[in-house]
């Protein structure tokens, strides 16, 4: 009779930009712009695409942030992470719905200066 004992090591690693960047191919390095006059971090734009009828998808500083679903007269929101976030009447209150669930989740994502 045997018994089988787990013996997996657990070792925790800090990783450079440079490194993360090689690993998953994607540029995360965004800027901090502070507005001088409030002293606070400036949200990036949304860039809002198409891919099919009823569909808008979310550019958030360059990451994916989620959608907007149309169904029939309703416009449906899913976050960055696939989370629900309602149910609208207009696509523009859904647009609107989606970023300010965008500044809470990603808080770290600035616009670029340039």
């Amino acid at each position: 009779m045997s018994t089988p004992v787990d013996h997996h090591q657990h070792t925790e690693v800090t990783v450079d930009t440079a490194t993360m960047v090689a690993i998953t191919g994607m540029d995360a390095h965004v800027d901090l712009v502070v507005d001088t006059d409030v002293d606070e971090p400036v949200h990036p734009r949304i860039l809002w695409s198409r891919p099919d009828t009823g569909l808008w998808a979310a550019n958030y500083g360059g990451y994916y942030g989620g959608t907007v679903d149309r169904q029939g007269a309703h416009y449906f929101v899913s976050d960055t992470f696939g989370q629900y976030v309602g149910d609208f009447r207009s696509l523009e209150e859904a647009q609107l719905r989606l970023a300010e669930r965008l500044h809470v989740l990603l808080p770290d994502v600035r616009r670029d200066g340039a």
